[in-house]
């Protein structure tokens, strides 16, 4: 759960009046991707607590395959949101000062029902559980379950120092998993922090086994390479109340569109802008309303939106290239 505080001008301590929001990057993606009409299942741990059973309503409400979900006697992980006067959030940390005592940090391998991947063909994973050795040993075993089948994978590299017990340990960790990523995902920090770039390109060129980077700057440029087609997307112009959820909605727009047309599609060029462009419609479209999962766009807001923006120019397109 999200605690956003409404007091901007206070420390954590002092705040008083906070709104709780569902939250949680992987499952912002799965309610994203159903409301666009591509069917997703979620797959991680609550507690058995009020915040816990509203997760798990919500799932259902939404129409996500929530059978994957696990219930602990861990809590539910409230998160702390200090949001300041331009609407940037910062994380000041959790309902407990042990990062590690929630139960998003303990999804057990033993219980995953990997029936789930039978009619799937994306597995999306964030990196924060890769800050736990359970939920660590669980994600291991999903690549490991889906290393020799069609099921491609995506990682969504979010780097939020306030979730690992030591974050020195972060880097090893997500290079580690990183040769079993088909797609990856980061914004222009993670990128510079990780790679020392935030070219898109150059990532791909470190990266070899990748077939797409995407490289998001919230209201600027998302610069992408794609199966060796490169260019960026300037961002829409909208009047922002949240930013939660944005690239979020980015990846789901992103693998709704590759559903949909197939993976082959980004052979070319123009599609593979398309495609991008489209992502970056959904997730400015989220930032119009508060809440990561309920600020999330139709497919008819998408495409109207996009048409009303269809005069303006935003390809930036690069000749094809690829990486050795």
């Amino acid at each position: 759960m999200d605690c956003a505080s409404r007091q901007p001008d206070r420390s954590r301590e002092a705040v008083t009046d906070w709104i709780r929001l569902p939250g949680g990057a992987p499952a912002n993606v799965a309610c994203a991707l159903v409301k666009l009409g591509t069917p997703a299942a979620f797959v991680g741990a609550v507690g058995q607590d009020r915040w816990g059973h509203a997760l798990m309503q919500l799932m259902q409400d939404m129409a996500v395959e929530s059978r994957g979900m696990q219930v602990t006697h861990w809590p539910t992980r409230e998160v702390y949101i200090q949001l300041d006067e331009w609407g940037e959030r910062t994380f000041t940390g959790f309902s407990s000062p042990h990062p590690e005592g929630f139960a998003d940090a303990h999804l057990m391998a033993n219980r995953l029902d990997f029936s789930l991947l039978d009619n799937s063909r994306y597995l999306v994973i964030g990196t924060l559980g890769l800050a736990y050795s359970e939920t660590g040993l669980a994600i291991e075993r999903c690549l490991r379950q889906v290393a020799s089948s069609h099921i491609r994978v995506l990682m969504d590299l979010n780097w939020r120092p306030v979730f690992w017990p030591q974050p020195t340990d972060a880097p090893d960790r997500i290079r580690a998993v990183l040769p079993q990523v088909s797609f990856l995902k980061l914004a222009a920090e993670e990128a510079e922090w990780l790679f020392e770039t935030t070219d898109s390109t150059e990532i791909a060129r470190q990266n070899p086994h990748l077939l797409g980077v995407l490289v998001t700057a919230g209201t600027g440029n998302c610069s992408y390479w794609l199966q060796g087609n490169s260019g960026t997307v300037s961002g829409f112009g909208v009047d922002i109340e949240d930013p939660a959820g944005a690239g979020d909605a980015f990846v789901a727009g992103f693998l709704h569109q590759l559903c949909r047309q197939g993976i082959g599609c980004l052979q070319s060029r123009t599609v593979a802008h398309e495609i991008v462009t489209y992502a970056c419609a959904v997730g400015a479209l989220t930032t119009t309303r508060a809440g990561a999962i309920a600020a999330q766009p139709t497919p008819q807001e998408v495409d109207a939106f996009l048409y009303l923006n269809a005069h303006r120019s935003t390809a930036h397109h690069r000749t094809p290239h690829r990486h050795t």
